[in-house]
């Protein structure tokens, strides 16, 4: 298991979130939409996961389409021009193709000519991963400017004969601007990554690479599908993000209390509602929109971000944490006073 964490208090320059901007396709599909695809109810998907719609990419939409909508309005949202950015990171696990990286499109799509630009593959990690490296760019004063996206198309990895996965996902993007600011005590506090390779078999999607490429027979039609499974993810996401939010409580020396929101990744309701409990966070202090556009992997968070503060539930100098729980197995926090 590794571990990799960063300290804004040890950095040259503070890493300040300076916008925020999100994306979700058109098209909704409804809980009472999948009683008509599998076998199920609405009290059953509402009463397993607390998802009641999501939304779904359409012919026009690709990751990369829906990554630079976001990516416009963090812009935007920042004060900034394209121009200004230096580095974009795409986290993704439903990359525009094979190569070049979704971050490459989207600079092309927004105009960013003075960035360079890579995906992160982290599953539903890969935001937070990405804030973490970028603040790690902008705190040493190697950039002054970083644009760190999550987008996902996963319908297009979707089983939809499986009732008990394809009920779960969305699609949409969400970003962040960091910039670098000499002065202040906002940005970014604190970032902790993990990764066990040893739980990859838990939540994976394994056609095509290497080891099933595409010129040979796949032994099950069904591996270009996400394989999920559900008891073991659940036990281990409340575990370690419940040890997330710990240690960050810890390193940042401040308790739960003075924490204005915890935006964990939308995984499930149930999952975050259990954190809550355990963490002694009050009812107001979680931010839940999994119900609106079910678990959109590495966009959630940004997504669910970009929505609490238009909301109105986030003012500047609030302290909020985000934490996620994905495949490879990966997890991840960072803290930002804003």
């Amino acid at each position: 298991m590794v571990h990799n964490p960063t300290l804004q208090s040890q950095a040259r320059f503070r890493a300040v979130v300076a916008g925020t901007g999100s994306a979700v396709p058109e098209k909704i599909l409804t809980n009472e939409d999948f009683t008509k695809i599998v076998e199920t109810t609405d009290e059953w998907i509402t009463t397993r996961t607390g998802i009641k719609t999501r939304h779904i990419a359409g012919d026009g939409d690709t990751t990369g389409t829906l990554a630079a909508e976001a990516a416009r309005r963090a812009i935007a949202d920042a004060g900034m021009s394209a121009e200004d950015i230096e580095l974009i990171i795409c986290g993704t696990i439903t990359p525009e193709m094979v190569f070049p990286a979704t971050a490459c499109f989207v600079q092309e799509m927004i105009g960013a000519v003075n960035a360079w630009a890579f995906d992160l593959s982290a599953a539903c990690s890969g935001f937070v991963y990405g804030l973490s490296i970028a603040q790690q760019f902008v705190s040493s004063g190697r950039y002054k400017s970083a644009l760190v996206i999550g987008a996902e198309t996963l319908s297009r990895i979707t089983d939809y004969t499986d009732r008990g996965s394809c009920i779960l996902f969305g699609d949409g993007a969400g970003a962040v601007i960091v910039k670098a600011a000499e002065s202040g005590s906002n940005g970014l506090m604190y970032s902790t990554s993990f990764s066990d390779g040893r739980g990859w078999t838990s939540l994976n999607c394994v056609a095509y690479g290497s080891r099933n490429p595409v010129s040979k027979p796949l032994a099950d039609p069904k591996m270009v599908y996400m394989n999920i499974q559900g008891r073991e993810i659940y036990q281990q996401a409340v575990r370690r993000i419940v040890e997330l939010v710990k240690e960050c409580l810890e390193k940042c020396d401040l308790s739960v209390e003075q924490i204005k929101m915890f935006i964990p990744h939308q995984m499930n309701a149930r999952i975050i509602e259990s954190v809550g409990k355990r963490l002694k966070f009050a009812d107001d202090q979680i931010f839940i929109n999994i119900d609106k556009y079910g678990n959109t992997s590495a966009a959630s968070i940004p997504i669910a971000l970009d929505e609490c503060r238009r909301l109105g539930k986030l003012q500047s100098g609030d302290i909020v944490l985000l934490v996620a729980f994905g495949g490879g197995l990966t997890w991840g926090a960072n803290v930002i006073q804003l």
